[in-house]
């Protein structure tokens, strides 16, 4: 049972307790397989108040449409055909005719659900934690050395650019993640009340999960370890990025690389490490570390005794600059924030609800 979908991505959204799927040229295929409907409608196995694509809302009530449920309420498509399960995503449940599933037909109970990279869309309310890849980086910060030490991204400040970084990285990779807050795992001398801002006091209480839904900490005492306690064991020792992939290597047809070292500016306990360990509460990227002081990481990965997620030791300034050579341990003669084994990745986690 397959579907054809554009290069255009769904987006996905949570209103008011229902999900929304809008694809503007998802094809439903034989059973009308396609997006994020299916999977979804068929676990919850509700009734739904479906919605067009366009702006104005369809009064029509669907019924659970051949075991659809709120897959009626997901499948919203504005090109959707196909031979039998016409109705598009996963089965509308009625969406064109209002009567028991008979837009959708069989197709309603079809549907694997799944998204890009094979992840089933069952997984998306788990997806609450990754490290910012090189690849997103770079991207966002249209440099090929990252952002450095200045996180602000069109914000008023570090953190706010920070949160926004992790939102945005987010949805690339699945897309509708952006309606979860996400939080970046930094610290700051100065918050937005003018105090100290611990990183571990920003992300919730947990549980969180990666991209493919492996755990990496049920509660904040057990995320506040040399490495995340009960950690999925895939994953514990190098922490995925936000395509669910361990950062030690990610690219697979690559050879590994030296990328752990991950801003912070954190002690071990997830606490504001001191005042010249944030790089002027990640605003800037100056090229002094005698100004800006060195920032403090933790490492994405373990090797040898350099294991501390959190914080293991600090880098070389606050300069944009990526290093993942094998030169191992920072350099204070780069003041970069990579200068070490890195390119200035942090850590993004999702508000548990």
């Amino acid at each position: 049972m397959k579907s054809r979908r554009s290069a255009t991505l769904s987006l996905l959204g949570f209103v008011g307790g229902s999900v929304i799927a809008c694809s503007p040229s998802d094809e439903g295929g034989n059973t009308g397989t396609s997006g994020v409907g299916g999977n979804l409608g068929a676990a919850m196995g509700q009734s739904a108040t479906t919605t067009t694509s366009t702006t104005t809302s369809v009064a029509s009530t669907a019924s659970t449409g051949g075991a659809a449920g709120q897959g009626g309420a997901n499948a919203t498509s504005t090109s959707s055909s196909g031979s039998s399960g016409a109705a598009g995503n996963g089965g509308q449940g009625g969406t064109s005719a209002g009567d028991s599933g008979a837009g959708g037909g069989a197709g309603g109970s079809g549907g694997t659900g799944e998204r890009d990279g094979g992840v089933d869309a069952g997984a998306l309310p788990k997806f609450s934690f990754f490290v910012t890849s090189i690849d997103g980086m770079r991207l966002l910060s249209k440099s090929q050395n990252g952002f450095g030490g200045d996180l602000r991204y069109g914000q008023a400040d570090g953190l706010a650019g920070a949160d926004k970084i992790c939102s945005e990285i987010a949805e690339s990779s699945m897309p509708g993640s952006s309606a979860k807050q996400w939080r970046a795992f930094l610290s700051v001398t100065k918050g937005p009340n003018g105090t100290a801002v611990n990183a571990a006091d920003r992300i919730g209480s947990g549980p969180w999960y990666d991209r493919r839904a492996r755990l990496v900490a049920m509660m904040l005492p057990d995320l506040l370890q040399n490495r995340p306690n009960g950690a999925d064991p895939l994953i514990k020792e190098d922490l995925p990025n936000e395509t669910g992939t361990p950062n030690h290597r990610p690219d697979p047809t690559m050879p590994v690389a030296d990328n752990h070292h991950t801003l912070t500016g954190s002690d071990a306990q997830g606490k504001l490490y001191g005042p010249k360990a944030t790089c002027l509460d990640w605003t800037s990227s100056a090229r002094d570390n005698v100004m800006t002081g060195r920032p403090r990481i933790g490492f994405s990965w373990s090797i040898q005794n350099r294991t501390n997620w959190i914080s293991g030791q600090d880098e070389g300034g606050c300069g944009a600059g990526v290093a993942i050579g094998e030169n191992g341990g920072s350099d204070p003669t780069n003041p970069i924030v990579g200068s070490g084994g890195g390119y200035g990745g942090i850590y993004c986690f999702a508000l548990s609800p």
